[in-house]
């Protein structure tokens, strides 16, 4: 169920190939984790991306160990003014954008009637809206390049209905129903528009699970948490040409969680 948190063990030689040689890719929630993975599997393939977040020491940090082909800007997603400017700065400074990577993510464990007001609108505005403002700030962009994926990070509880996490499954439904009508929508375009949907990924986020932890680890059925890298494969593969007849589609990566 994580967005980002601690990166997994792929480090930038793993990659053999330029892959996405010559893409610019933003990647949002990118200063740790499940981001920090994509971006150095990206930055391995060929890319040149830019990482955002609103952590700053741990995204300039991140941006330094990944090297030249990697970039920090600070960005809150729940700003639509912030979205417009970061996709500004991007075009201005590399001319286009070729990858965009939603990923910026919150997780909490609440369930129905232990939601309250504020957890709400905090999930739905960085989990739901901070979609919304990538989509529609980076398609026309897009569309007048005639090119382009968007990898939109949904979960597991955007497929199946989560109790005890209410507010977070609520917002990873909008996601694969954003990403099935901008995929729809876009298409004639020439650009591409995915959801990617985690398990239990080992990130930061799983310690809100707390001493529960245990138990849902045992409950996957490959009997172990997956790998920030391991998502990132898979994300990888979205961004590049391999997947150039892949839009509107869930791509589920859980150990055998949904089977």
């Amino acid at each position: 169920m994580s967005d980002n948190g601690n990166a997994g063990a792929m480090t930038s030689s793993t990659a053999t190939n330029d892959r996405l040689a010559g893409k610019v890719a933003v990647i949002t929630g990118g200063s740790r984790g499940q981001g920090a993975a994509e971006a150095e599997l990206f930055v391995a393939a060929g890319a040149t991306v830019v990482i955002t977040d609103v952590l700053d020491d741990e995204g300039k940090a991140t941006a330094e160990r990944l090297g030249d082909a990697v970039s920090y800007l600070h960005h809150d997603v729940s700003s639509s003014q912030e979205w417009a400017d970061v996709v500004a700065s991007v075009v201005e400074t590399h001319g286009r954008i070729d990858v965009l990577v939603n990923n910026a993510g919150i997780f909490q464990i609440a369930a129905l009637e232990a939601t309250s007001d504020d957890d709400w609108d905090r999930m739905i505005s960085i989990n739901q809206t901070g979609v919304f403002y990538g989509l529609r700030e980076v398609s026309p962009l897009m569309r007048a390049q005639g090119s382009g994926s968007i990898i939109n990070i949904s979960s597991i509880a955007g497929l199946s209905g989560t109790a005890k996490a209410f507010a977070y499954s609520a917002t990873k439904w909008a996601v694969r129903g954003m990403t099935k009508g901008a995929a729809r929508d876009l298409a004639a375009s020439g650009v591409r528009v995915n959801s990617v949907h985690p398990g239990i990924i080992d990130t930061p986020m799983f310690e809100e699970f707390g001493e529960a932890g245990g138990a849902v680890e045992a409950s996957i059925p490959n009997g172990r948490l997956a790998e920030a890298s391991e998502v990132g494969t898979l994300v990888l593969y979205l961004a590049s040409d391999e997947s150039s007849y892949c839009t509107g589609q869930e791509f589920v990566i859980d150990g055998g969680w949904t089977a």
